[in-house]
């Protein structure tokens, strides 16, 4: 039988159910659980609920008991460490303790201090084996955002961008719509709804009147959209501030005026006053982190861009490139100049896939 024809494992089935997770546990991890009698049968599924609600390991028992299934010694695959603390919901390890489960294999552990190996060691404290690292590479890769923020106290930032094939984002007088094609535009907001918050530039909010939701796939929920706007110049009838969900503005000094009007449409105002009356994008990030973003999606011109990559702020690059020239036009980020080729951003190519008839690429900058 080749790999391809090969029956999922229960920690791949897993992590497919983690993966319906995606825009409803925010800012909680996506995680999947799969509960397996002696037998081998699948007796029990369940995946994180919204934040509050259950998390996998007991809609996984849930489902177990409305099956009728007795889950005595059966071995629970999640995706992530049980948790061992009292947030919003009682700790998955007690309740996996309660059920009297015989092994719990988990793909990885979780980083919140609050859990942290702790899980694991309070379901072994029990007699329960306890065994790590099976998909561990794919279970970081969903939550990589919530690893990025429990342990680096900022959001993973991804910038996406559609481009011809020479690397235009739009025409020299601004003309960007429609770059790519159909397919590539849904795939996009794909990768909105999987984020925490979806940013802007005011420029972006001047030049194209976005709305920056999510409207071409379905989704529980709306990520919050943020716009960078130094002088708080965003229009009171932009359709950003239509659009539904929450909307953050984030400037580098009071106006009392804008702020007021801004908040009538029901706008947040923070401020992260840096150098040159702009906004401090390092400090906004870290303030995102403590707002419980995961993942955060860039959209925004090529200023603001420049900016990000300038100062190292991209963990990832998601680029469509379509089967065109645009000639004459703007850049995906404007940097530099540079000097020497060398001094150039090394990116690595993470995965390379044909969305209809565009690419879309997905890089990450290399090891400085």
């Amino acid at each position: 039988m080749s790999p391809a024809t090969l029956a999922p494992t229960p920690m791949h089935e897993a992590l497919a159910l983690a993966e319906q997770a995606i825009g409803l546990t925010e800012p909680n991890p996506r995680v999947g659980c799969v509960i397996v009698a002696a037998d081998g049968r699948v007796i029990g599924r369940g995946h994180t609920q919204h934040a509050g609600g259950p998390h996998a390991e007991v809609m996984a028992l849930r489902d177990a008991q409305a099956r009728g299934e007795p889950v005595r010694d059966a071995t629970v695959y999640v995706t992530l460490e049980p948790c061992a603390h009292h947030g919003r919901t009682p700790p998955c390890c007690d309740a996996l303790v309660a059920a009297g489960v015989g092994r719990v294999v988990m793909a990885i552990e979780d980083p919140f201090p609050l859990v942290a190996g702790q899980g694991a060691a309070r379901l072994r404290a029990a007699g329960i084996d306890v065994v790590a690292g099976e998909c561990a590479d794919e279970a970081h890769a969903l939550n990589i955002g919530f690893f990025s923020r429990v342990q680096r106290s900022r959001p993973w930032l991804r910038l996406k961008a559609a481009v011809s094939l020479d690397g235009r984002t739009a025409l020299d007088n601004g003309a960007s719509q429609w770059i790519t094609g159909a397919a590539a535009r849904a795939d996009g907001h794909a990768w909105r709804k999987r984020a925490s918050a979806v940013l802007t530039g005011v420029g972006t909010v001047l030049d194209d009147d976005p709305r920056l939701d999510v409207r071409l796939v379905e989704t529980p929920r709306q990520p919050l959209r943020v716009i960078v706007d130094s002088r708080l110049e965003t229009p009171v009838a932009a359709r950003i501030l239509d659009a539904p969900g929450p909307v953050l503005i984030y400037a580098a000094r009071p106006d009392t005026a804008r702020e007021a009007a801004l908040r009538t449409r029901g706008a947040e105002i923070a401020f992260a006053p840096g150098p040159h009356a702009k906004v401090d994008l390092a400090a906004m990030l870290g303030d995102l982190a403590a707002r419980g973003v995961n993942e955060l999606h860039v959209e925004a011109g090529h200023k603001l861009n420049g900016s990000l990559v300038r100062e190292g702020l991209v963990d990832e690059y998601l680029v469509y490139v379509a089967p065109k020239l645009l000639g004459i036009g703007r850049e995906l980020a404007a940097f530099g100049p540079l000097e020497r080729l060398e001094d150039g951003r090394a990116l690595r190519f993470v995965d390379v896939t044909r969305i209809g008839d565009d690419l879309r690429i997905l890089a990450r900058p290399l090891p400085a």
